[in-house]
């Protein structure tokens, strides 16, 4: 029998991740003799832990807050997804090299389509300037989106539309996270995204908008999984806008990770029931 390939993921914190359950019924699916772990792991362990995956061998890794870019230096090599984006999801082993991936922008937008229809030529204003919002700012402009960045440093998403505009030729704006700022912006918005942490257990009570801000006609996705419902989603459904929960970009964002290391289609069926029962569990 082959050896087991080990595959992580790096983050903190991780104790609510939904991957491992995932990911595993995956493995299991299709026979794979692999086994995923999730590692919690401090920022400033990220460079030994990188070590670590080089010396023994792992094939490879998801990375999640707060180590998205931080990681991007330790690696050897970048696909295309993550040297546009400038931050990294996936980590394949290749026989001793590290080469980075990012596949948040693309399962984001896949999740939305899904259940929303097509983004292109809808307004959108997007939620943050890290790692994640890094990846689905990117994929929103490639297919066709007209977008805003609000966060809360200001700075930070003036530097990510800069980014856009050099690295794709397109145009994007950026607005300071504020009350005022995004009671303008949303009043003609098509598609809120939320791709920070607010709102993620345990604080399940904090939103960045409320539902004076939001509008019937627009569809709100909140990339938080747990809980499923974010205060967010409530306070959008209280004001008859269409919602679209996280889930679903944790799992086509998995899919892609998977076909990454397998170079197999991902069980994606399999893949989104056992994260609801590991949901499921976890809420109990």
């Amino acid at each position: 029998m082959n050896p087991v390939k080990i595959f992580l993921l790096v983050g903190d914190p991780v104790k609510q991740s939904l991957s491992p359950a995932m990911f595993n019924a995956a493995f299991e699916s299709l026979r794979l003799n692999s086994v995923y772990v999730a590692v919690e792991v401090p920022t400033k362990f990220l460079d030994d832990t990188v070590a670590g995956v080089r010396a023994i061998g792992i094939s490879g890794l998801n990375v999640t807050t707060p180590h998205k870019i931080r990681i991007v230096d330790l690696l050897d090599e970048l696909d295309d997804s993550a040297n546009l984006v400038g931050a990294v999801n996936t980590v394949k082993n290749q026989r001793g090299k590290l080469i980075g991936f990012n596949t948040d922008g693309d399962g984001a937008i896949r999740a939305l389509e899904e259940n929303a229809g097509t983004v292109k030529g809808s307004k959108v204003v997007l939620l943050g300037a890290g790692g994640a919002a890094r990846a689905i700012a990117f994929s929103l402009v490639r297919a066709g989106a007209e977008l805003t960045i609000a966060n809360r440093t200001f700075p930070r998403a003036k530097a990510l539309v800069s980014d856009i505009e050099r690295k794709l030729g397109s145009s994007a704006n950026s607005v300071p996270l504020r009350r005022d700022r995004l009671r303008k912006v949303l009043k003609n918005a098509d598609l809120l995204i939320n791709a920070t942490s607010v709102g993620m257990y345990p604080n399940v009570g904090q939103t960045l908008v409320t539902s004076d801000l939001i509008h019937h006609d627009m569809v709100v996705y909140d990339i938080v999984y747990k809980p499923l419902e974010t205060r967010l989603l409530k306070e959008a459904k209280s004001a008859g806008a269409e919602v679209v929960n996280g889930l679903g970009m944790l799992v086509h964002q998995g899919a892609l990770s998977f076909k990454v290391w397998t170079g197999k289609q991902a069980p994606i069926k399999v893949m989104e029931s056992a994260a609801r029962r590991e949901l499921g569990r976890k809420d109990k």
